[in-house]
């Protein structure tokens, strides 16, 4: 049983994590979008990146960092076991998505480094820290 629940803790804190990151992608570009782009689709995002300004990587930063901790978190509170390991486990596929949405989308490289600096591992890490927060028993 706990092998079964630490597979579904990693596969519902990823699911959870991504629809995180996607609701703040949809919602921002909704609020906020450069003229001329309108797509949450890479190649359309790719195509039109020449028309963002930086504040128009608040969002994409955002629901990369956020879509990060929440799955992290989640992962990390329905472990069964290892608890900190699917957390991390969650922070690395989505530093993965974020390495691969690197080559897809031409974004300028100051922005590359803070996304993959700071968005993924860390807040991994913080979602550890406030995990155990909730549950210090459970480590």
């Amino acid at each position: 049983m706990t092998i079964l629940r630490n597979i579904l803790a990693f596969i519902v804190g990823a699911a959870a994590g991504g629809m995180v990151n996607m609701g703040i992608i949809i919602a921002g570009m909704a609020i906020q979008q450069p003229p001329g782009s309108g797509s949450t689709d890479a190649n359309a995002v790719a195509a039109s990146i020449h028309l963002y300004e930086p504040k128009h990587f608040i969002t994409p930063f955002l629901a990369h960092a956020l879509g990060t901790l929440v799955g992290a978190l989640v992962a990390y509170l329905i472990a069964a076991s290892y608890k900190t390991v699917f957390a991390y486990a969650v922070g690395v596929l989505t530093l993965i998505g974020g390495v691969a949405a690197c080559f897809i989308i031409p974004a300028p490289t100051w922005y590359m480094v803070l996304d993959l600096v700071g968005a993924y591992i860390p807040m991994a890490w913080l979602a550890v820290m406030i995990g155990r927060q909730i549950t210090p028993i459970a480590r």
